[in-house]
């Protein structure tokens, strides 16, 4: 290999494990791949095409696709010719991904629902009602399907309504994750462009032999989770001298495969293939899943907890929030990654971006990145990061903590604390989980992998599992401690996603990394509720995956502009709330969370704001996810005529349209990547989870660490605000153990 190969990103390859047996029947499937087809179509021209096979366009309006196409597309004629004509049922790796998804990463309730909406379909009363026709949707015209599945975003049917919402939301995305097409015709590189690959930590996790009989261990402390709260809570221990072992149901992946595939990275290091949904279908959830947690999949965004909110949770009693002692747990947190602004390198979008906000008179600075200390410029960090820059869980806290003597277990999964009765308390003396190992390659993919039950004893149980999961083991552990709180204090932060876009005609490709290092504050409400805008990576399945579906055409068209788009996300500091509860089948989290009018309205005004610097940036386009707001086309101006900025009657017209339409609409979307507040911190048992210590109300030797520990929302990304709980917390549950050892050896002498 030559030394220039060696300075460029080139991922291994990673495996995903056979797809296993389908959950719909052939003829389902059928239904189900002739919707896909027609929401990303194959386009041809009318002369020799299939009508039920491909979107036959007439000669002339064929000739101006491909010309309209050719002048976004960065390919030769060849590249943009399968492009056009590529059809999801056609690609092996789309089909898997929805056998995958339906079977593994939906609930039980989702799928049933599936199965109910394609099976009416094939039915003559079904189809009738859902489509106007007796004749099944295969058999019509991809043009007829097209135009079925349009009407049904404004079917009085409720049903119908939530039906295009999953399904086009099911098929974009996997398209955008499995296109062979899309990266080559839109000159979207497969790996970074910037950087070098980086050497990782060499772990040795511990494992297992088959047997029948649980594997028992014991420890000082075991700590269940290796994300953010995780590993501070395991380096602080264990440079404290205490024996600790984290362990996590995720795996390891070693730099060499880093940063993954959109569709390898959604099924590794994210929960249920990438997303979970809300109940309702409204809202997007993306949380971490791999070894590192969020921290191993994160934007590097390092934000300190703002001062108000700090405020706030010492006006709850939680007095600590407001000293000094918070604050050195804080700059402990910013030390140990190296954060700073001082490294960072802006591309040509965010300058643009800056220099609108400073045209708008708006407040902005940038967001600290924890890159210890370099440059870091890739866009590709959602998916891994390669270079080994990114200073989270993998790279910083986990190493430190195994060199100070603590162990590691990939792929247990803690399913139960263990308690006992000591002197009439409830006291957590261990955990339960299965583990499995990795096959005999060291993937996870073969027959010949071992499961073993594994009972770890320990003096201190810290739960730092995520605000998912969390709450799931406390209630898996039949704790009855304040079960209300899990009701109404779970997602205590709702970040929505309505994503605007701006059209430049440059074909630089520094739209295509936009990373997220721009901030601009707002409060709505006075009392610290509002949002903040930001800049997002625009990997496909992110950039493109929430954009709205009005026909299949234009959604292909809409894929090719993405080297030429910036995304910006509405972070919205919710008020309201939601629970959090276990599926009655698979006891997976199940999330019941539907946006309140108070937070939707402040949203709102973010996309307002949002609209306001892609205009004043020079944005020819801008685009909302709003159903039934079409994308503002700035157009041409002319040689005398005055640039009116936001003041253009014309945009105006356009934000009265979205002022009006809103984010009530029964299909519109939602994203959150920062869910908190599940196991909620306070000083009565009445209204939190834990005590001001991270100690479980009501028991003896358990705590939890993360960001369900939060009082409420942040309103800033979470992690150094978890970081530095757990740096505070795991330092209080180290002095007690050293007390505990010393009275106790007091005792004996």
């Amino acid at each position: 290999m030559t030394a220039q190969q060696l300075s460029m990103f080139q991922p291994l390859p990673v495996a995903l494990p056979p797809v296993g047996e389908d959950v719909l029947t052939p003829s389902q499937f059928k239904t189900l791949m002739a919707i896909a087809d027609a929401i990303i179509p194959s386009i041809k021209s009318a002369e020799g095409s299939d009508p039920t096979a491909d979107l036959q366009l007439p000669r002339d309006d064929y000739a101006l696709t491909v010309k309209t196409f050719d002048q976004l597309a960065k390919s030769s004629n060849g590249e943009l010719d399968s492009f056009l004509a590529e059809r999801p049922s056609d690609l092996e790796p789309f089909r898997d991904y929805i056998r995958r998804t339906l079977r593994d990463n939906v609930n039980d309730d989702v799928r049933k629902g599936t199965i109910f909406f394609l099976n009416a379909l094939n039915t003559r009363v079904g189809s009738f009602l859902f489509t106007g026709s007796t004749t099944p949707i295969e058999a019509r015209s991809v043009r007829e399907r097209e135009a079925i599945i349009k009407g049904w975003a404004t079917s009085y049917l409720g049903p119908l309504q939530q039906g295009f919402r999953a399904l086009t939301s099911l098929v974009k995305v996997a398209w955008l994750r499995t296109s062979p097409t899309l990266g080559k015709a839109a000159d979207f590189p497969r790996a970074p462009v910037h950087g070098k690959p980086g050497k990782g930590f060499d772990y040795h996790f511990l494992s297992f032999e088959a047997g029948t009989e649980p594997e028992v261990l014991e420890t000082d402390v075991i700590v269940v989770g290796s994300s953010c709260g995780g590993a501070v809570v395991a380096k602080n221990l264990a440079e404290d001298g205490h024996r600790v072992i984290v362990v996590d149901k995720g795996y390891y992946f070693t730099p060499e495969h880093l940063p993954m595939t959109e569709i390898n990275a959604g099924f590794n290091l994210f929960e249920s293939g990438g997303v979970i949904n809300t109940d309702d279908n409204s809202v997007s959830i993306i949380a971490g899943a791999g070894w590192g947690g969020g921290g191993t999949v994160n934007w590097s965004a390092s934000l300190q907890t703002q001062g108000f909110v700090r405020k706030e949770w010492a006006d709850s009693g939680l007095k600590f929030f407001e000293t000094p002692g918070f604050q050195k747990s804080l700059d402990r947190v910013y030390d140990r990654m190296g954060v700073s602004t001082e490294h960072i390198k802006h591309n040509v979008p965010n300058i643009k971006l800056a220099e609108a906000t400073r045209q708008l008179g708006w407040a902005i600075r940038d967001l600290p990145q924890n890159t210890g200390g370099n440059q870091h410029y890739c866009g590709y960090c959602t998916l891994g990061c390669g270079a080994v820059e990114k200073q989270g869980p993998i790279v910083s806290w986990l190493p430190d903590a195994v060199k100070a003597g603590a162990q590691t277990i990939e792929g247990l999964k803690v399913n139960e604390i263990i308690f006992e009765n000591r002197e009439g308390k409830k006291t957590a003396v261990g955990v339960r989980g299965q583990w499995t190992s990795r096959d005999g390659e060291g993937k996870l993919l073969g027959p010949d992998r071992v499961t073993r039950e594994v009972i770890i004893k320990a003096k201190r149980v810290v739960i730092s599992a995520g605000t998912l999961w969390s709450p799931l083991l406390l209630l898996k552990s039949g704790l009855k401690v304040s079960t209300g709180i899990f009701k109404r204090y779970v997602l205590s932060q709702f970040q929505a996603d309505p994503t605007l876009m701006k059209c430049v005609t440059s074909n630089s490709t520094n739209g295509l990394r936009a990373y997220k290092v721009l901030l601009i504050s707002r409060n709505l409400d006075g009392k610290g509720h509002g949002v903040k805008l930001e800049t997002t990576v625009m990997l496909p399945g992110w950039g493109l995956g929430f954009q709205l579906w009005t026909g299949g055409v234009d959604y292909k068209k809409l894929a090719l502009k993405l080297k030429h788009m910036v995304g910006m996300i509405v972070l919205t500091r919710d008020r309201d709330t939601g629970r959090i509860y276990p599926d009655p089948t698979s006891g997976l989290p199940r999330i019941e969370y539907i946006p309140s009018a108070f937070d939707r309205a402040h949203t709102l005004e973010g996309i307002v704001a949002l609209a306001k610097v892609h205009l004043v940036s020079g944005a020819e386009e801008i685009h909302t996810i709003i159903p039934g707001v079409p994308p503002f086309v700035r157009g041409a101006r002319g040689a005398n005529e005055q640039d009116l900025g936001i003041g253009d009657p014309k945009f105006q017209e356009w934000l009265g349209l979205v002022r009006r339409t809103g984010l009530g609409g029964p299909i519109t979307s939602f994203g959150s990547a920062h869910q908190m507040g599940s196991c909620r911190m306070g000083v009565s048992e009445r209204t939190s989870v834990v005590d001001p210590t991270g100690r479980v109300w009501g028991t003896e030797g358990l705590y939890v660490s993360d960001a369900s520990v939060f009082p409420s929302a942040s309103g800033v990304n979470p992690m150094v605000t978890n970081m530095a709980i757990s740096d505070y917390i795991s330092r209080h549950l180290s002095g007690n153990l050293k007390a505990e050892a010393t009275s106790t050896l007091s005792a004996k002498l």
